[in-house]
């Protein structure tokens, strides 16, 4: 009898012991069940909310309206973190990612970092030895951590529009590039700046793969601007739509894509994206990026870094892009 007791109180522990693990092991991977929603109110530089028949449309708003939606480190670690969660929440078909108020971004946040916060650096690489001297590899390292959430961005299971208004230039024009399909105001401008002196493109805007080779390198070259009808004409973008029917039109173009599930969605987006891994998108974007940490490097740009630490930068801008300006008479 008293064994027979010993042996039910045993059995009794284990139960119990197996309960509080069970409890402990849900709470641990709750963030990663499907019918454990996420808190999309915590970011600081995004806007979450949902759009579309049975709010199967997820939107993601770049929302630091200050600096026109400009790219800061806290804004891209905020973005990829909450795509991961858009991923696994199969109730959304389509992504839309747009900007606050008067652009899609500006590109990346070149202004110093306040510490944490809006325009703080989440990591840092060591970019310049005790000697002031630039180094190569902790620029590129840096410069790939970004990279790699754009082309998650790409490649994620979702099918993704961007919808600009506004500007979408330098790291901003990189960004909606890597959308399945771009939606864009007539007067929105597309291009990047950023080729006159601050290195190369980290991702190629990938350009080489969407738009004919004779304006990627006329783009690539010039660091122009084009407006949305122009984008839409040379196959940048899909649609160029007036400023004021933009949102509507772009929500109506991902609803009805949204009537497939997510899963099927998936399936043809890989298909298509397979296409583009086999023409090499992951080795020339990472190239591009190495060449970007080689391209702060050279005479011009050189040029450019003492005219920001002699002029500020504004006035460096001007006095870089003011040749530019004045010299495009063969386009009359």
């Amino acid at each position: 009898m008293m064994a027979l007791v010993a042996t039910t109180n045993i059995r009794t522990r284990q139960l119990n012991d197996f309960s509080l693990l069970f409890a402990s092991r849900e709470q641990e991977f709750k963030h990663y069940r499907s019918d454990v929603l996420p808190d999309y109110d915590n970011y600081e530089n995004l806007i979450i909310d949902r759009v579309g028949t049975d709010d199967r449309v997820g939107r993601i708003q770049l929302h630091r309206p200050e600096k026109l939606n400009a790219l800061s480190q806290e804004l891209l670690y905020e973005f990829n973190d909450v795509l991961h969660e858009m991923e696994a929440d199969d109730s959304i078909r389509v992504i839309i990612v747009r900007g606050t108020e008067r652009a899609f971004s500006s590109g990346y946040d070149l202004t110093p970092s306040g510490g944490r916060g809006a325009d703080g650096v989440v990591r840092r690489f060591k970019s310049v030895d005790d000697k002031g001297r630039r180094l190569v590899m902790g620029i590129r390292s840096g410069m790939q951590q970004i990279t790699d959430i754009h082309m998650y961005f790409w490649n994620m299971a979702k099918v993704t529009i961007a919808q600009v208004n506004g500007y979408a230039i330098a790291g901003g024009c990189e960004l909606c590039m890597m959308a399945d399909l771009v939606c864009v105001a007539e007067d929105a401008q597309l291009g990047h700046p950023g080729l006159r002196g601050l290195g190369t493109s980290r991702t190629g805007v990938i350009w080489p793969l969407v738009i004919g080779m004779r304006k990627a390198k006329e783009l690539y070259y010039t660091g122009e601007n084009v407006s949305g009808v122009e984008a839409e004409r040379i196959g940048m973008v899909n649609y160029a739509w007036p400023k004021e029917e933009l949102e509507e039109r772009t929500i109506a173009f991902a609803d009805r894509l949204a009537i497939m599930s997510a899963d099927h969605l998936a399936i043809l987006k890989l298909n298509m994206n397979r296409f583009y891994e086999n023409m090499g998108i992951y080795s020339s974007v990472r190239t591009s990026t190495d060449l970007d940490a080689a391209g702060q490097m050279t005479g011009f740009s050189y040029e450019w870094q003492d005219k920001v630490g002699e002029l500020g930068f504004r006035s460096a801008v001007d006095w870089r892009d003011g040749p530019f300006r004045e010299m495009d008479t063969y386009k009359k």
